[in-house]
């Protein structure tokens, strides 16, 4: 069963001194402001697309690593899974480094980083941007 999520982004003036708002219409969790400041320079609060990214794919790889260690009969207590995603002005973006650290018992720590990895493999949002994105993962069992 296919699943369609909406979103929708209203930008106002030009890209350096102009603003918009990212609104979440699926699950109406809210809006937010996103300025080309809060992407190249500090967030003051505001988001930007590469955040927005990196929840994406941070969320997606727990989803699909807790699968995979369920279905191979050690499913994890806790996952605790961060991504970075870097942007380049004029060349976009570049990398999302997974860092995931996790509560699984019968696994050891080799066991862990083989199960991460894969579980890469099977995220849809890694799947997304695979060649265009360098995508890493850093795996360390508690």
């Amino acid at each position: 069963m296919a699943a369609d999520r909406r979103a929708e982004a209203t930008w106002q003036g030009e890209l350096q001194t102009g603003g918009g708002e990212v609104a979440f219409r699926s699950s109406g969790a809210g809006t937010f402001p996103v300025t080309w400041a809060s992407r190249t320079e500090a967030a003051d609060g505001r988001t930007s697309p590469e955040e927005l990214l990196a929840a994406a794919h941070s969320s997606c790889y727990a989803m699909a690593f807790s699968g995979g260690l369920g279905r191979a009969g050690t499913p994890p207590e806790r996952l605790d899974v961060s991504a970075v995603v870097t942007f380049v002005p004029g060349t976009g973006v570049t990398t999302s480094v997974l860092e995931v650290r996790g509560v699984v018992p019968g696994l050891d720590q080799a066991g862990f980083e083989a199960a991460a990895q894969e579980a890469e493999g099977r995220c849809p949002i890694s799947n997304a941007i695979r060649n265009n994105v360098e995508v890493t993962v850093k795996a360390t069992l508690e």
